[in-house]
Order: C-alpha cells, then sequence, then structure tokens
C-alpha cells in the first residue's frame, strides 16, 4: 500500500475552491517535487498531508503504518525561526516531543545520530539566534528526521538561502533518499525538482499535472516551465 495517496481530494476556504480534483500515490522509497504558481495551492497541500485541514471532498489515506505524528515536516523559514531562543540541542529534540515529555535514552541517541547525519553535533550548545541560514536550515532537518520513520516533507527548503548552501542542502536531501527515507519536497526551483525527483505534481490553477520526472519533462507543461522557475 503507498504511504501517502489521495483519491479525488479537494479542499476550499469558506466555500471557495482552492485545489480540485487530486490524485496520486506516494510509494515507500519515492522523491515526489511538488511545484506551482503562487495560488496554486501548494500551501493548501501541504495543510492537508500534514492532517491541518480536512478536504471538502476526496480522501487522503496514509498506509504502511504512517502517522501523521511521524512526519518529518521541515517548514518554510521565517522570521519567528530566526528568533527562538533556544538551544541547537533543544530545537533538534523537539522533533521527538510527540512521543513524551521526557527523552528517554533511545532518544537521546536518535537525536545526536540525526545531529551529526547533518553535521551539526558540534552546534548543540549554540543558540538557535546565532546560526546562519544554511545551519539553520540544518538544524530543523535534523529536528524533522528526529519525528521521521519514514517520510519527510519539506517546504521550500532552500528559500532564503545563498547558492552554495543551496546545493549543499540538496545534496544532503538526495543523501537521505539514497539512504530509503521517502521524500516529499515543495519547491518553486523546476531545475532541482527535474534533477532530483521521480514524480513531479505540478498544481495549476487550470490543470495539475501528476507524472514521473521524465512524462513531466515531456508535457507542454514541463516544457513551459523546465527553462526556469516558478515564482511560490
Amino acid at each position: 500500500m503507498s504511504l501517502i495517496a489521495c483519491d479525488n481530494v479537494g479542499f476550499s476556504y469558506e466555500g471557495k475552491p482552492v485545489l480540485e480534483n487530486l490524485n496520486l500515490q506516494v510509494e515507500a522509497g519515492d522523491f515526489l517535487c511538488v511545484v506551482g504558481e503562487n495560488g496554486s495551492g501548494k500551501t493548501t497541500l501541504v495543510k492537508g498531508l500534514l492532517g491541518l485541514l480536512p478536504p471538502a471532498k476526496g480522501r487522503i489515506a496514509l498506509g504502511d503504518g504512517v502517522k501523521r505524528s511521524q512526519i518529518g515536516y521541515l517548514p518554510q523559514q521565517s522570521e519567528s525561526q530566526r528568533d527562538f531562543p533556544a538551544s541547537v540541542w533543544e530545537v533538534v529534540s523537539a522533533g521527538t516531543r510527540s512521543r513524551g515529555p521526557l527523552l528517554t535514552k533511545q532518544q537521546k541517541d536518535r537525536v545526536r545520530r540525526n545531529m551529526e547525519r547533518m553535521n551539526v553535533l558540534d552546534l548543540k550548545s549554540r543558540s538557535f539566534t546565532e546560526l546562519s541560514g544554511g545551519q539553520r536550515q540544518r538544524v530543523l532537518l535534523a529536528r524533522a528526521l528526529s519525528a521521521a520513520d519514514q517520510l519527510l516533507l519539506l517546504d521550500e527548503p532552500t528559500a532564503g538561502l545563498d547558492p552554495l548552501v543551496t546545493v549543499e542542502l540538496y545534496r544532503m536531501v538526495a543523501g537521505l533518499h539514497r539512504q530509503g527515507m521517502t521524500i516529499i519536497m515543495i519547491t518553486h526551483d523546476i531545475p532541482a525538482a527535474l534533477q532530483h525527483a521521480r514524480h513531479i505534481l505540478h498544481l495549476s490553477t487550470a490543470e495539475n499535472f501528476y507524472g514521473t520526472t521524465a512524462q513531466y519533462a515531456a508535457s507542454p507543461l514541463g516544457k513551459l516551465f523546465a527553462g526556469g522557475t516558478t515564482n511560490g
């Protein structure tokens, strides 16, 4: 069974449709990139996958033992994140909090292991507010990994990062995928989506596209957007 399956899903705000007729399946080990213009429903889809917004119609099903509390979520960077008054260790360990108020030895080991994977263990005592943008994203990715058993949901993970840091973050995400993690990444970076993804969902106010990366690259929509990026 798929980790996530959307069956004719639609969302609306105050009765106004925002996203309609969405059908897709995310299998274990997949790498799905979600692209699209402003207002096409990317943020709405994130909320739906996290269970924060129920579909107005259709059904989102989680399979293979996946629980929403175990979806590792990396949100878009915000000013409030930059000013978060906590140590790096506290931020990363927050990824395990849904499983109990105090960390067990196993959870501490998990936190430490994920900090090592993201090369931030040496920053564990630093204040999160003192970090660079790239360091913050690696810390937040370590936090997401501390919650994730099978699935990571990344919302514009490279927004606001300089080109060199962006390349490094993509390298880390690709490495996690090679290690078996299923990835759903919201992005405006279509060239990166074509490079890393196995499947692409392009949300559009006209008609959505869902298929393999090769199918997308050959489609009229893919040919229209593959030469650059969309805003979002």
